[in-house]
């Protein structure tokens, strides 16, 4: 199925906006680079789990929490070392990596997917993007 470009950017706004809205949340604050990471990675779910939506919750949460850490990996590279933003340091983590990523947020971005999993189950319904 082809996807229009109103509906990629209806996606990524509602990706960007959703993780934007969870950080304050979370930490009390956001940056915009985190905007742009969360219209990416919801964008590429939505297309994932429209691929692949007989599959199990526990292999969509699987999937979800790598296709976020790495999506988190590569941004922090972008963000944090190349333009030297400083956005986030997980470097006093348990089991990161170059205080990129990390274990316990990995585990996080897994049952993020649960209710990201519904919502794009329900967008699919009501919009047949």
């Amino acid at each position: 199925m082809k996807h229009s470009r109103k509906s990629s950017f209806c996606l990524f706004a509602i990706g960007g906006l959703s993780y934007g809205l969870l950080e304050i949340f979370w930490r009390r604050h956001t940056h915009w680079s985190m905007i742009l990471t969360g219209g990416i990675c919801f964008t590429v779910l939505y297309r994932i789990f429209r691929t692949l939506s007989a599959c199990s919750l526990w292999l969509k949460c699987c999937i979800g929490s790598t296709v976020i850490t790495i999506s988190e990996l590569l941004s922090g590279f972008l963000f944090n070392y190349c333009m030297k933003l400083q956005v986030w340091d997980y470097s006093r983590q348990r089991f990161n990596f170059c205080g990129q990523i990390c274990a316990l947020y990995s585990f996080l971005w897994g049952l993020l997917t649960i209710p990201i999993c519904l919502f794009c189950r329900l967008l699919h319904r009501r919009f047949h993007w």
